[in-house]
Order: C-alpha cells, then structure tokens, then sequence
C-alpha cells in the first residue's frame, strides 16, 4: 500500500472518531503545553510557582473540549481567563498561548463571517491590551492571523471536500439512474423482437396449418411442405426466442450476431412457403449501415410481412431495398384487399414499426397504395457516415 493511501485511510478513521473525544484529548494535551513552563522548572523564590499560574493554564485550555459545539463562547472564555494569568507575580513566562489560538482556529473554521469578525476583533484588541512590548504585540498579532488564516483554509478545505463527495454522489446517482434507463431500452428492444419472433413465426405457422388438411389427400407433397414450413418456423422462433432469454438472463449470449439487411431475402423466402407470390429487388450499390440500423431493417421488413400475412388477403407481396448516397430506402407493398386471415392483432405493429425507424434517426410511413390496390410501408434509415 503507497503511503498517499495511508495517510487517507488514517485520515479517514480519525475523521471518524467521536468530536467530543478528540477534543478532549486536544485540551489535555494544550493542557499539558501550558503548564509545561510552570512545572518544567522551579520557581526563582523556590519549590512551585503561584498556585494561580497552575489554575490559569488549566482553565484556558479545559473549555477547548466544547470549541465545536459552541466555538465563540470557548474563544472568550480561553482568551478571557488567559489575560488574567499575570493578576499573580509568582508565575512563569507564557510564551504562547496555545488554547485562545486554536480556539480562534475553531471560530474561523466552523463560525459564520459575523462571528469570525468580532472573535478576530475581539482576540486581537484583547491581545494588545494584556502585552507589555511591541515585540509581543507584533508576535501575538502574527499568531493570531496565522490561526484565523489556517482556520478559513481548512473550512475551505472541508467546503471543497464535501462539494466533491456531493459530486460523487450526485454523479453516482446519474449513473445508476442511466444504467437503468439503458436497461429498459434493452428491455424494450428486447419485447419488441420477441413480440416480432412470435407473431411472424405464429402467423406463418397459421398459415400453413390451414392449408395442410385442405391438400393433404389432393397434394400430399404439397401438405408435407407446408408441415416442414410450419416446422422450419418453430424451429427458427425457438432459436431467435433463445437468444431473446438468453439475453435477459445474463447477458451471455449478447455477442450472437442478430439478422440483418443479409438476411431478408430468406425472409422473402420463408413467407413465400404460405402460398404467397414474393419478389425481392435491389437497386443502387449497397453500402455500410450501423448494426442498429441493420437490424432495425430485418425487424421492420418482417413486421411489415407480418401484417401481410395476417391482414391483408394478398396474392402478391413485394421487398425493394433502394441504395441512395446516404439513405437505404426499404418499401414492402402488397395487392391485399384486406380482410386477410382475420387473426388476432395487438395493434403496435405500424408503432412499432415507426419507432423503430425513429431509433435509428430514420422514418417510416404507411397507409393505401397510390398506384393502385394494396398497402405500401416505406422506410427510410440513414446510411453508417465514413
């Protein structure tokens, strides 16, 4: 461990002890200090000094054990019974008198400007008047400033300490606060896929479900394909399900790559296995899109066939993907009436398919075909910049 950490893990736990017990301890010790002149040596007249002397020094220094709780009624009474030390002849030289300036050091850290001004004032006119030199009163003066002026350091100091540890705090709560809106995101990403998994693969597996007992003695391949379509969409939904919950879970299988642009024109092809004509065209030169916008595209495209399938009672669906210089236009129109299969709805599927679009900074629109019967999707997300 460096020694920068052991100095703050000491800090720390000294900080952390009771303030009435540290400032207990600290009036012993300026206790000790300011009898250390009366029993470090005898008196001239012989044996102990004045018996006022020995009831000063502790009565100066004894009030420190309160200097927090009521810092200007400690200063005065320090100060005010240290001026009454030379009221005995027989007592030793005081030096300094360290109680009234860590008391003034306590005004200044703790007490507010009005208080810090009159104690300041206070001590300093006090100071001058008990003197008997200039030289004292310089080097009283000097002390009495370099308290006041170690006290507003170290209220600054503690000021800025607690702004930071405020800081850290706030900074933490944003943090946990983003974390778990990214979180409902992810969730709601991760509802939308799973609603798209289902109702795409339910659909298609509907679908073929109907037709199979209609051709089952007139076509039996016919039947037997559209039971392995029904299966093909069980199986692809279990897997894509799968990693939906995979992710929930924990997380692990969040590197399973997800089905993109790449992986539309197997759509085309699966949604052709119900019966319905599909086309599928590419114009332009294909370029690079983010994977967001990529699977945003899959997910669209098979909402879009979705409703198709459930909705519109086409013959003919079509995919276009139109590369632009900075756009992927996709359109997904069909030659439906309505009144499709009449399955069950839930409503989001152009929502979902708008925010979608929106998610990725593109748009989305639907509504009736303008060249002629049917419903037109159109979608457009913006290319990945260079």
């Amino acid at each position: 461990m460096s020694h920068p950490t052991l100095i703050s893990v000491a800090r720390r736990r000294f900080h952390a002890l009771p303030h009435l017990r540290v400032d207990a301890a600290l009036a012993v010790l300026i206790t000790i200090v300011q009898l250390w002149p009366l029993i470090s040596r005898e008196s001239p007249q012989g044996g102990l000094w004045h018996w006022w002397g020995y009831t000063v020094a502790v009565a100066a220094s004894v009030p420190l054990m309160w200097r927090r709780r009521a810092p200007f009624v400690v200063l005065l009474a320090s100060g005010g019974v240290s001026t009454l030390y030379d009221l005995a002849d027989n007592v030793a030289d005081q030096p300094i008198w360290y109680g009234t300036l860590v008391a003034l050091y306590t005004v200044a850290a703790y007490s507010r400007l009005g208080a810090r001004i009159i104690a300041f004032a206070v001590t300093a006119a006090g100071g001058l008047l008990a003197v008997g030199s200039w030289e004292t009163a310089l080097r009283g003066t000097v002390l009495l400033v370099a308290a006041y002026a170690i006290g507003r350091a170290a209220a600054t100091s503690r000021a800025h300490a607690a702004a930071l540890e405020e800081r850290a705090v706030r900074l933490e709560k944003e943090r946990q606060m983003e974390a778990e809106r990214a979180a409902q995101r992810e969730r709601d990403r991760i509802a939308r896929d799973m609603h798209d998994i289902l109702a795409h693969a339910v659909s298609l597996m509907v679908v073929q479900a109907e037709a199979g007992p209609v051709v089952v003695r007139s076509d039996p391949a016919r039947a037997e394909a559209a039971f392995d379509a029904i299966a093909e969409a069980g199986r692809d939904a279990m897997v894509q399900l799968r990693r939906m919950l995979g992710l929930l879970r924990d997380g692990e299988t969040s590197r399973a790559p997800q089905p993109a642009i790449g992986d539309l024109p197997a759509l085309a092809e699966q949604v052709a296995e119900t019966g319905l004509r599909m086309t599928f065209d590419v114009r332009g030169k294909p370029r690079a899109v983010s994977p967001d916008c990529a699977v945003a595209a899959y997910r669209i495209t098979q909402e879009a066939l979705t409703n198709i399938v459930k909705h519109s009672g086409a013959d003919h669906a079509g995919i276009r993907l139109t590369w632009e210089d900075h756009d992927l236009m996709i359109d997904i129109t069909d030659d439906g009436r309505g009144g499709g299969r009449g399955l069950p709805s839930g409503g989001d599927g152009l929502i979902g398919i708008r925010e979608r679009a929106a998610a990725c900074g593109g748009t989305a629109t639907a509504g009736p075909r303008t060249d002629g019967h049917g419903f037109a999707v159109s979608v457009r997300l913006p290319l990945a910049r260079p």
